[in-house]
């Protein structure tokens, strides 16, 4: 069946203590989209300008990711650069931000693309996010990604969205700045009381806290020796998420379950190597071997 996800498809420069790579494929709709390709078809709805490199499309329909909604507009591409500290692995340093085509996009979908019931709105302006929503006729399960900048500068934007959607990922970070709690499991409650029926709430090297209706649980990061590129973590979680939700076709408890775990494998893998160098390869017997290995370390008993 298959499922959309709009976000930005970028070009990231990036540095950490293992290295320094430029021109790498980034973008919250291009992690989402390596994940989630493992469980469903994904539909990317996007914009680049006309300095993308054509050999990252060609790679993308490799992966057999639709880009038929991935627009080229003229001008230049979503840009980031940042680094990481050897301290600090979990916090990024942005040293600039070039918006580009970004300015002024209308996303756009095809017929096909409209009758799709699953939506997910990765990282963008919630202006945009909820045009997006609008184009599409009966959504059946809707999730949502923003990030602190859209919290510092379009929160009214972003609050009336949330009554829209059903699942909601955020950092805990995130989770503070909304509610004003310090503490994860009153932030996700009040997170949930503004619209999604489902919080999750990414804690990097520390797991992830998940709180629904009438259920809560929470599971620790698959313990990484050498972390060697963290961009796009909760990306690639968010795409292993909902992609297996899509999957599924269903979101309770159990589905939630096993759908949180296999975000927190991918994730896992993300790390491991720059940009999508260790997800791209990946085949979902691999992850299924990691799966095992994870289930073993998080027995008590």
């Amino acid at each position: 069946m298959g499922l959309l996800v709009l976000g930005t498809v970028a070009l990231d420069d990036v540095r950490t203590p293992s290295g320094t790579k430029k021109n790498m494929l980034g973008g919250s709709a291009s992690h989402f989209s390596m994940s989630a390709r493992l469980f469903d078809d994904v539909h990317v709805v996007g914009v680049v300008g006309r300095d993308f490199p054509r050999v990252h499309l060609d790679f993308l329909k490799r992966k057999g990711v639709n880009i038929a909604s991935l627009a080229v507009a003229g001008g230049k591409t979503f840009r980031w650069t940042g680094e990481y500290k050897k301290d600090d692995l979990n916090s990024a340093i942005t040293h600039k931000t070039e918006i580009g085509v970004l300015g002024d996009y209308q996303p756009q979908l095809n017929d096909q693309q409209r009758s799709m019931g699953y939506v997910f709105l990765a990282n963008l302006a919630p202006s945009v996010q909820e045009k997006m929503l609008k184009l599409v006729r009966r959504p059946e399960l809707v999730g949502l990604d923003t990030m602190n900048l859209w919290i510092n500068t379009a929160l009214r934007d972003l609050k009336r969205l949330m009554k829209n959607v059903d699942l909601m990922l955020v950092n805990d970070g995130e989770a503070r700045m909304l509610t004003g709690e310090r503490n994860t499991v009153a932030a996700a409650r009040c997170l949930r009381a503004m619209g999604p029926g489902v919080v999750v709430v990414k804690k990097g090297e520390h797991g992830v806290y998940v709180s629904g209706g009438n259920f809560r649980f929470a599971y620790p990061a698959y313990p990484v020796e050498r972390v060697v590129d963290p961009t796009g973590a909760g990306d690639t979680f968010a795409g292993a998420l909902f992609g297996y939700l899509s999957r599924c076709r269903k979101m309770d408890e159990r589905t939630l379950r096993r759908a949180a775990v296999y975000g927190t494998v991918l994730a896992s893998f993300n790390v491991e190597g720059f940009g999508m160098g260790r997800t791209a390869p990946l085949t979902m017997k691999e992850v299924d071997r990691r799966l095992k290995d994870y289930h073993h370390f998080c027995m008590w008993a």
